[in-house]
This record gives structure tokens, C-alpha cells and sequence, in this order.
């Protein structure tokens, strides 16, 4: 007779996020975990969001929920000033935590959520679910194959409208910009192809606009990249864009691919391949990402299977937004205190 199957995770919410519907309760409701408990500023906002989202309870603060024994893993969506020191609040409980990316305000940050992942034993993961689709997946094989031939180059757009003003993207003191929201994508989706290019990618220059009102956010940052092995890489990033654009584009001495929506491929699951013997759409499934990157989180908590992510990454992702953002003339995040 097989074995019984993994027990569910037990999940505490940090905040009421808007991104929480379909980046944890719908794919943890498809793989049956538990959301145990939820947690907002104002607790109306929680119990809100338990009624709507199935949530078993509520805390009246974030530390609250840290203490719950139920809870076993967090799950960090809060404002980008806020991870850090959820991250290490967390952690200091003894809780595995999948976060929002970026991990952390800035480099500095991302290393002491480093050091504490190392002394608490548990899982540490930043959500870069486009990582676990098929479509990512797909990029990777067809420069593993050959078929690309040597890597030359690689570009990043990730782009949407801009949100309301009042929005915490555009506030400097809880890490806003459009580098920490959307070009983390980007430079982590370049910082993957060090398999095939030498070593990971460094920053050789950056520019940027501030956004009007707020100065030292970005409202949107160019950065080149260089890898050890010569191919270049360029990721831009835009939050006050005409439209919402999150491609990604792999260009080798025998070809290129482009993936139309890397990070939600989701709602385009194409790659478009072109080599000399013509183009090619392949589509690699509508499943979402979210659903994958749950699947593989779970999996390392109950099983210990192995991540592609994990705290190291995370802070090597910090150093090089925070040389990007040292290249445009902007200030490095700064570190929200609680």
C-alpha cells in the first residue's frame, strides 16, 4: 500500500493584499491547503477577507498571527518596505515563508533575511512564480538543446499603467518604484541564464524617470547587463506604461525566442522560436504559475525536494537592483522600521 499523502500546509496571510486571491487562496483552494489565518491593519479588513476567501480566522496584528502554533507557513504580500522586516519577524518564529519579491528593501536587508533563513531552518522562497511555468521552463531547454546556439543577448520588458497615486508603489519610505515592483522580474529572468552565458549578469549602466511628486521613485528604469561570457542583456521596466508588456526575448547565434508574457504566461502561454529553418509557435498551457510555484513550494516543505530559489538568491536579486539603482543616479531603497 503507498504511503499516505503529504498533510496540507497551514498558512497564515500578512495583510489583506489584493494579489492574495490569485497568487495564494486560489492555487493553495486547487491543491487543498489550509489558510488558518489571516491578519490586516484594521481587523475589519481581515475578517473581510476570511468571509470572502474561506480564511478559518483572524488576528488583530501581524504579530498576533506570527504566535499563532497553527500557522506554519507566512505568506508576505505586503507593501515592499514591509518584507524585510515580516521576512525576519517570521523567520525569528520558526515559520517557513513564501514572500513577495523583492525579499527585502535593499541589499543590506536581503542579507540579515539571509542570515536568519540560515539560523531558523525553514523554507525561505521569493515569489518569482514565472520560474515554475512551462513557458520559462521551455526558454531554458532551447538553449540546453542547442537549437539557439550560444546565447548573444537577452531582453526584458515588464511594464503596466500606472496605479493611483496614492498607491504604495510610488512611496520611497516603504521601497516603491518601478525597478523594486516590476524590474525585479526582468533582472531575475536575466540572472537565470548564467547557465548558458558564463556567470551571472552585472549592471554596466542605467537610466531612469523619476515619478512627478516623488522624488527617488522610479517611475521607470533601462539597466544594461553584461555577462562573463559576452552576451549582453538589457531590462527595462515602465509603471506608468500605455499598456500592460512583460516579455522576454533570447536571442543565440543560431536563433531567438520570445515568450509574449513570461510572467503571467497564464494569459499568453506562448514562445515564439525563429531559426533559419522558419518560425514556430509552441504553446506550454494556461496553468497558472502561482499554481506551479505553490505545487514546488509544497513539495520542499513536506518532502524536501530541492528549489531553484531560495535566500542566497534572493539577495544576489537585491545586490544587483541595488547596483541598477546606483547606476541611474537613485538612492538604494530604504529600510522600513517597524
Amino acid at each position: 500500500m503507498s504511503g499516505s499523502a503529504p498533510q496540507p500546509l497551514r498558512i497564515g496571510i500578512l495583510g489583506a493584499a489584493r494579489i492574495t486571491e490569485r497568487a495564494l487562496v486560489a492555487p493553495a483552494r486547487s491543491c487543498g491547503h489550509r489558510l488558518v489565518a489571516v491578519a490586516a491593519r484594521e481587523r475589519s479588513r481581515a475578517e473581510d477577507f476570511a468571509a470572502a476567501h474561506g480564511v478559518e480566522r483572524t488576528h488583530g496584528s501581524y504579530a498576533e498571527l506570527l504566535a499563532d502554533p497553527d500557522v506554519e507557513v507566512v505568506y508576505n504580500p505586503l507593501a515592499n518596505g514591509l518584507h524585510g522586516p515580516w521576512n525576519l519577524a517570521a523567520l525569528a518564529a520558526g515559520k517557513h515563508v513564501l514572500t513577495e519579491k523583492p525579499s527585502a528593501s535593499n541589499a543590506a536587508e536581503a542579507r540579515e533575511v539571509r542570515e536568519a533563513a540560515m539560523q531558523s531552518g525553514t523554507v525561505f522562497m521569493e515569489a518569482f512564480h514565472y520560474l515554475f511555468h512551462p513557458v520559462t521552463r521551455r526558454l531554458h531547454e532551447l538553449l540546453s538543446s542547442g537549437e539557439l546556439g550560444e546565447l548573444r543577448h537577452a531582453e526584458a520588458l515588464v511594464a503596466i499603467p500606472a496605479p493611483e497615486d496614492g498607491d504604495p508603489r510610488w512611496s520611497l519610505p516603504l521601497a516603491g518604484g518601478a525597478l523594486m515592483d516590476l524590474g525585479c522580474y526582468g533582472l531575475h529572468a536575466l540572472r537565470m541564464l548564467a547557465p548558458w552565458a558564463g556567470g551571472a549578469p552585472r549592471p554596466v549602466a542605467a537610466r531612469a524617470g523619476e515619478r512627478t511628486g516623488a522624488p527617488g521613485v522610479d517611475e521607470w528604469l533601462d539597466a544594461d547587463l553584461a555577462f562573463p561570457g559576452g552576451a549582453t542583456g538589457t531590462a527595462r521596466c515602465h509603471m506608468a506604461y500605455g499598456r500592460l508588456e512583460m516579455s522576454l526575448r533570447i536571442v543565440g547565434s543560431r536563433g531567438e525566442a520570445t515568450a509574449p508574457n513570461f510572467v503571467l504566461p497564464q494569459l499568453d502561454d506562448r514562445v515564439v522560436v525563429r531559426t533559419a529553418d522558419g518560425e514556430r509557435t509552441e504553446r506550454l498551457g494556461t496553468r497558472s504559475s502561482y499554481l506551479h510555484q505553490l505545487e514546488a513550494f509544497a513539495e520542499r516543505v513536506r518532502g524536501g525536494r530541492p528549489l531553484p530559489l531560495g535566500a542566497d538568491d534572493a539577495l544576489e536579486t537585491m545586490r544587483v537592483i541595488d547596483a541598477c539603482y546606483a547606476a541611474a543616479g537613485l538612492p538604494p531603497r530604504p529600510r522600513t522600521a517597524l
